[in-house]
C-alpha cells in the first residue's frame, strides 16, 4: 500500500475510486472523486481524496490534489459500448474496497464529506464517523451490480434508508434508478435534502416537503460525462456556505450546465464560469 498524507487539515473530503474509462481516444481518468474533487478545489477548497488506483496511467491535474491511494493490481475500469437496445456499460476490473483506516487522522474532522462509490468500493459504515461534518453522498456505486461478463444492471439498495437518513444532503440523477419515479420519492422520504439532476433538463430539489425544479441554460452539448459530479461538488460546496439547498441547486445547476461543452476533465469549471454561476439568476 503506498499513501500520499498530507500533514495539512483539508475542507472537502472525497471518498471513492479513481477510474480508467476506456474510449475511442484510448482511456481516461474518471470516476466521481476525480470530477468532484477538481470542482471542490476549482471553488476554492482544500481537497483530500481517499482511492484505490492501479497508477495504469498518470493522474494528470489529480497529481495536484493530496491523495490516499490503497494501492490496486488493476483501477476500477469502465467501457460504454453501443448495443441495439442502448448503451451497455462493462466493468472490466475493480480496485480494492475503501473504510475508515484508509482516512488520515487530519482529514476526518473535514467540514464536508463526499462518499462517491462508483462500483460498491465504498464502505457504507463511513457514514458514522464524520459527527461534525456534512455528510454528502452521491450513490450511484452503491445502485450498480455486474455479472461475470462484467455487464452493468441497476440493483437495489438494502442500506438506503439508514444511509439517506445520516446524510446532510444527496446528489441522485434519474438514470441512477432507471427514471422510477416511485423509487425517487422512496428516497426523497429519508432525506434531509435530495437533489436529481435529470441531464438536459437541468435538477429538481427536495427539502422539507417542498420540490423545485432548476432549468439548465440553452448550451450546445459535447460531452455530458462527468456533469452529474460536477452539479454534486458544487451543490454540496455552495449548500455549506450558504445552509440555502434552494441557491445551492440555482449554482450548481448553471455552473455544470458548462461542463457539457468539453470532454473529460477538461470539463471542470473555470474562474469566470463560477464567477458567472455566482451571479446568474435564472
Amino acid at each position: 500500500m503506498r499513501k500520499i498524507i498530507p500533514l495539512e487539515p483539508i475542507d472537502y473530503l472525497v471518498v471513492g475510486h479513481i477510474t480508467r474509462d476506456l474510449t475511442e481516444e484510448g482511456p481516461r481518468i474518471g470516476g466521481t472523486v476525480a470530477y468532484a474533487g477538481l470542482t471542490a478545489r476549482a471553488l476554492g477548497l482544500r481537497v483530500g481524496i481517499v482511492t484505490s488506483w492501479g497508477e495504469e496511467d498518470t493522474l494528470g491535474p489529480l497529481g495536484d490534489i493530496p491523495i490516499a491511494n490503497l494501492a490496486a493490481d488493476k483501477s476500477t475500469t469502465f467501457e460504454n459500448l453501443n448495443a441495439p437496445d442502448g448503451r451497455v456499460q462493462i466493468i472490466h476490473s475493480v480496485a480494492s474496497r475503501l473504510d475508515l483506516h484508509l482516512i488520515p487522522e487530519t482529514w476526518r474532522s473535514a467540514p464536508i464529506v463526499h462518499l462517491g462509490p462508483v462500483a460498491q468500493e465504498v464502505e457504507p459504515g463511513l457514514v458514522r464517523y464524520f459527527p461534525a461534518s456534512l455528510i454528502c453522498l452521491t450513490p450511484q456505486g452503491w445502485l450498480r451490480a455486474w455479472d461475470q461478463e462484467g455487464s452493468v444492471f441497476p440493483t437495489e439498495w438494502p442500506e438506503a434508508p439508514f444511509l439517506l437518513s445520516q446524510a446532510g444532503a444527496v446528489v441522485v440523477s434519474v438514470e441512477d434508478v432507471e427514471g422510477d419515479e416511485s423509487r425517487i420519492e422512496e428516497m426523497a422520504s429519508h432525506c434531509r435534502v435530495l437533489a436529481v439532476t435529470e441531464a438536459a433538463e437541468g435538477a429538481r430539489l427536495y427539502w422539507h416537503g417542498d420540490v423545485r425544479r432548476f432549468r439548465r441554460t440553452a448550451i450546445k452539448e459535447i460531452d455530458p460525462t462527468g456533469a452529474g459530479d460536477i452539479f454534486a461538488a458544487a451543490f454540496f460546496t455552495r449548500l455549506h456556505s450558504t445552509r440555502d439547498p434552494w441557491e445551492a441547486a440555482r449554482f450548481a445547476t448553471y455552473l455544470s450546465s458548462f461542463s457539457v461543452t468539453r470532454t473529460g476533465l477538461d470539463s471542470i469549471p473555470t474562474t469566470a464560469e463560477i464567477e458567472e454561476s455566482m451571479v446568474e439568476v435564472f
